[in-house]
């Protein structure tokens, strides 16, 4: 009856959505704890919901696709900072680009050497292979080339939360103090959800963090297809 009833309204999974991220906000801003982060919580609360209530995830989704839709536009919208720190960029044009190639080149060997030690099949690797960049870019490039597109975004969510709550640790483990260098890392790292971290660290690292999620995107989405052919 729920299921029914849900499915003759067009918004409900986009209300659900944003009361779920809401709530995490909240909770976030009473507790003033990095752990309990928004994307985090809201991600566990639509979970409960769909749980307790049985609803398929593809009711879910096809309500909430709007949400989806604007994935692409905020990711976009990374490029205002950006612009703002032009002149920086240019200055450190090829310090910038083969920091975010060895991010890539990192985190795409580090999924090959994941997938050869646990004997993954290529579904399971292709799935994982995009994890480090934007949900708008890996979802994309995991259907292409036979991964699971919706764990692969999972993954991606769940890469970004970690990114962004170790980010400022690892800095200061090995000491990491130039600007460029921390947004670089953060941003190639965890995608557009570190960058949302290192725009509060700083607007230098807000905006390199911006650039690499872009950067990073193009590079992986050029890269994968060749990786993706080391295992079958």
């Amino acid at each position: 009856m729920i299921t029914q009833v849900l499915e003759s309204s067009a918004v409900w999974g986009v209300l659900l959505t944003l009361a779920a991220f809401g709530l995490g906000v909240l909770i976030n801003k009473r507790t003033g704890q990095a752990i309990f982060n928004p994307l985090l919580l809201g991600t566990a609360f639509v979970i409960v919901v769909l749980s307790v209530l049985k609803i398929p995830y593809d009711t879910y989704a096809a309500s909430a696709s709007p949400v989806s839709y604007l994935l692409l536009p905020a990711t976009v919208s990374l490029a205002v900072p950006l612009y703002e720190k032009w002149d920086l960029l240019c200055k450190n044009l090829v310090a910038i680009v083969a920091g975010v190639l060895a991010g890539v080149m990192a985190s795409l060997f580090s999924v090959l050497a994941l997938a050869l030690l646990l004997d993954l099949n290529h579904e399971q690797y292709i799935t994982l292979l995009p994890k480090s960049v934007t949900t708008a870019i890996s979802m994309d490039v995991s259907r292409e080339l036979g991964g699971i597109a919706t764990l692969t975004g999972a993954i991606v969510i769940l890469t970004g939360i970690v990114g962004a709550l170790a980010a400022e640790t690892v800095c200061k483990v090995f000491r990491i103090t130039n600007p460029i260098a921390k947004g670089i890392g953060i941003g190639t790292a965890s995608h557009a959800v570190g960058t949302s971290k290192a725009l509060e660290i700083g607007e230098v690292e807000g905006a390199m963090s911006g650039l690499s999620v872009a950067v990073a995107g193009i590079m992986t989405a050029v890269l994968c297809p060749l990786f993706s052919e080391l295992i079958h």
